[in-house]
């Protein structure tokens, strides 16, 4: 018996080995898409920003502020309508891996009729609007921006089909192509004297590259819209689409409510911290949510690797996002009194308290994805009405205390909100909640010891003046954080450097 049972071994063991080695190379083919991606995107938006920030100082000079208010005037309703006429039907592409080249021609025909309707929104809001912030130009100014929505409605399916088939290089080039081709334009047409009508055109012609260059690389064919057919992917959009606007609400309730029970200069102060606060997370969660949704619908169904994606990300995120964002609470009066001023002191405290919400919501960049992949979309859209109903009102307590009150609503209301999609998720993908907080412990411990640093830095230094004082603390924090990876944490940051080297190759 146990001859034969060894023979019976030899002779399956070939096969075993071969189908092991295959998932094996699949999965290693998976990582290097998922670390390429983010690499390239990376490379791709950090280069053309550079340029972006150039032509932004040229066109400056060219244009008027007024110039600039009439497109932002714009903007403002175009980016509301913009989040949900495409109606989550790229994300439906790439996340339901079910659906056939029926139903996909149909989701495209689809896109291409929501674009068509978005055009007609503009033109039938465009004189409201106009008539709103009494401006007589902003009427045509809508009326053009709104054929951006014919043009992209031809892209969203197939730009989706590119993503799910993790051809991330090829996306990056082609953002990289649409902002340069932006950027160059819009100068060009200040030059020419086009004034508000250079940032019209500009952007109108980015997007038509965009989508010429998409429908290059990647064309689908087209049906009749069938409901039945459908029915799944229109309620996972419908339910993405609600997550969507009550995210809108929420996200810029705080700001509604700063303005109109503090008043402009409360706002401004607020606004700033908003932006400096989020620096660093709205890089990195660019990053990571240009990458995650594909990769994760890929493996939607093995929970293993979904946790090992997840946690690997995760504390990734964690290692450079804590330490950033604390450092900045650290050094808020440092940094605004160089940066910004004296005038500007009144940004200190909400900066240093929306710097720590920060850095708990940099890691929830990757839980989104996650509920989405396991098909929990119901949840995303319920927790997305959870979340408004109870920040909103605590923005309200809040501003009691002045925009420091605002802030502080964040940092106290929000994880609040996070715990439902925490216990669904590792529920669903048997993520014990135990090894969680071990991934993220690395990051925190440095972050603590680097707190220490410059506090007892603080106490210690001489008044130096304001640059050298403030340089020796973030280098004195920079040291202490490096100085914990590599003593407490060193297997760890050696499994990062192995794995960047490993995928590399």
């Amino acid at each position: 018996m146990y001859g034969d049972g060894m023979s019976n071994a030899r002779v399956l063991n070939p096969s075993m080995t071969q189908s092991r080695s295959v998932i094996q190379d699949e999965r290693h083919a998976l990582d290097r898409s998922l670390v390429h991606g983010i690499a390239w995107t990376g490379a791709v938006k950090w280069g053309t920003q550079i340029l972006s920030w150039a032509s932004t100082v040229i066109v400056a000079r060219l244009l008027t502020p007024a110039d600039y208010g009439l497109v932002a005037m714009a903007v403002t309703f175009f980016g509301f309508v913009t989040m949900i006429n495409e109606f989550g039907l790229g994300t439906a592409v790439i996340t339901k891996r079910d659906l056939g080249d029926q139903q996909i021609a149909q989701l495209n025909s689809l896109a291409v009729i929501f674009g068509v309707v978005g055009f007609i929104v503009s033109c039938a809001m465009a004189l409201p609007l106009s008539q709103f912030f009494g401006t007589s130009d902003l009427c045509w100014v809508v009326v053009v921006m709104g054929i951006g929505f014919l043009i992209t409605g031809f892209r969203t399916v197939p730009a989706a089909l590119i993503e799910k088939d993790l051809q991330f290089r090829l996306l990056a080039m082609m953002e990289g192509a649409q902002a340069l081709v932006g950027a160059f334009s819009v100068v060009a047409l200040a030059l020419l004297g086009l004034g508000y009508w250079a940032l019209v055109f500009g952007g109108l012609l980015s997007t038509a590259v965009w989508t010429v260059l998409t429908l290059a690389f990647r064309r689908h064919n087209f049906a009749k819209p069938l409901f039945q057919p459908l029915k799944e992917t229109i309620t996972f959009s419908w339910h993405l689409i609600a997550m969507r606007v009550t995210w809108y609400l929420y996200s810029n309730a705080d700001r509604f409510i700063a303005g109109k029970m503090l008043g402009q200069a409360a706002l401004g102060a607020y606004t700033f911290a908003c932006t400096l606060s989020n620096v660093a997370v709205e890089k990195i969660a660019g990053l990571v949510n240009r990458v995650t949704p594909a990769v994760f619908s890929a493996v939607q169904t093995e929970h293993a690797v979904l946790r090992r994606y997840l946690l690997t990300i995760t504390e990734g995120i964690a290692l450079i996002t804590f330490p950033v964002t604390a450092g900045l609470a650290l050094v808020a009066d440092e940094f605004v009194l160089l940066v910004l001023g004296r005038q500007w002191t009144s940004v200190v405290a909400p900066l240093q308290l929306l710097s720590l919400y920060a850095a708990y919501n940099s890691v929830m960049t990757v839980l989104s994805p996650t509920l989405l992949a396991t098909g929990k979309s119901r949840l995303a859209m319920l927790n997305g009405f959870w979340s408004a109903a109870l920040l909103l009102p605590a923005f309200y307590i809040g501003s009691r205390w002045g925009i420091v009150g605002i802030a502080a609503a964040w940092l106290v209301a929000y994880p609040f909100t996070t715990v439902p999609i925490y216990c669904h998720v590792f529920r669903s993908i048997g993520m014990p909640i135990s090894r969680y907080l071990r991934t993220l412990w690395p990051a925190f411990s440095g972050t603590v010891l680097m707190a220490v640093t410059v506090v007892l830095l603080k106490r210690i230094l001489p008044t130096w003046p304001l640059p050298i004082h403030l340089g020796f603390l973030v280098l004195g924090g920079c040291a202490a954080y490096c100085l914990a990876m590599f003593t407490l944490h060193r297997e760890r940051v050696n499994a990062f450097l192995q794995l960047s080297r490993t995928l590399r190759g």
